[in-house]
């Protein structure tokens, strides 16, 4: 009679918790949000009528470069690097991205700027109100490297750190994220 009694709360149990869990399976990836109608694109933070927007300052990538960019594909003669920000902790703050010390984009949550570059090492460099961190990545001729720029933005620390990652541990995320800035230095 117990085992009876058993096995029927376990299925309750069970039961309760797959109609609890299956209405969220749809919010595990939103789809991406439309640029703006002037070409910028902004991550939208809060479902209230009235959202926190942090918007890029320029025109982003079209659909089409975007899904070129997200084959992950390598470019001959070139090394191709990823920079992903894209964490649950990241700040609401813009970056700016620098290659080699030059100014070359702005990110924003959820996004991916592409970079290719002449093989061998590069710096990369972000910028925003608080400080600045530097990262060194190195590759060769038809290399595909990932990067992650981890943003975070607590009430006692807030700023950016370097991650490097393996495509494998990010390519959902990386999917998941707006293609902000396609840069090529190699040509």
């Amino acid at each position: 009679m117990s085992t009876r009694l058993f096995r029927s709360r376990r299925s309750l149990i069970v039961g309760l918790a797959a109609v609890g869990l299956v209405p969220l399976s749809g919010c595990m990836s939103k789809p991406l949000r439309p640029a703006e109608a002037d070409g910028r694109y902004c991550h939208r933070l809060g479902k209230s009528y009235k959202p926190t927007l942090t918007c890029t300052p320029g025109l982003v990538p079209s659909a089409a470069e975007e899904a070129k960019a997200k084959r992950f594909s390598a470019t001959p003669e070139l090394l191709t690097v990823y920079v992903l920000r894209n964490r649950w902790s990241d700040t609401l703050a813009t970056a700016v991205l620098a290659v080699d010390g030059i100014d070359r984009a702005t990110t924003i949550p959820v996004s991916l700027v592409r970079i290719t570059l002449k093989p061998g090492t590069h710096q990369l460099s972000v910028r925003w109100d608080a400080g600045a961190s530097d990262f060194s990545v190195n590759g060769t001729a038809g290399e595909v490297r990932f990067v992650e720029l981890n943003g975070r933005g607590w009430a006692w620390d807030s700023g950016f750190s370097w991650r490097a990652v393996d495509a494998q541990d990010v390519r959902a995320r990386a999917l998941a994220s707006k293609l902000v800035a396609d840069i090529e230095l190699g040509r």
